[in-house]
């Protein structure tokens, strides 16, 4: 048999052995340079908090919108009050003046 005695060279640390420098190596082409790196997954992970964020506020303003169109359903008062404000609309035996005074 032959043997194989290899020298290392005295700037190489003793604790640097090749399979730790291969675990090293592919453990950081994982992380930085894969399809999941960790840029990525940081960036997505920013982008779902902001998307759950604006769900959050859409279902807040959607049960805003809920609870008017409910009032309107049940409230006939309010209702006859909205349509007189905001469109102009009158009763048949009644008048309505519209001024703007500023």
């Amino acid at each position: 048999m032959v043997s194989f005695n290899f020298q290392r060279p005295k700037w190489i640390p003793r604790w640097l052995n090749v399979p730790l420098v291969i675990v090293v190596v592919f453990v950081i082409t994982l992380a930085f340079f894969g399809d999941n790196n960790y840029l990525l997954t940081s960036k997505y992970r920013k982008q779902i908090n902001e998307l759950k964020s604006q769900i959050k506020n859409n279902q807040d303003s959607a049960a805003v919108y809920d609870a008017k169109v409910n009032e309107l359903n049940t409230d006939n008062e309010t209702l006859e009050r909205l349509v007189r404000e905001k469109y102009g609309m009158k009763r048949t035996n009644e008048e309505v003046y519209i001024t703007d005074i500023p």
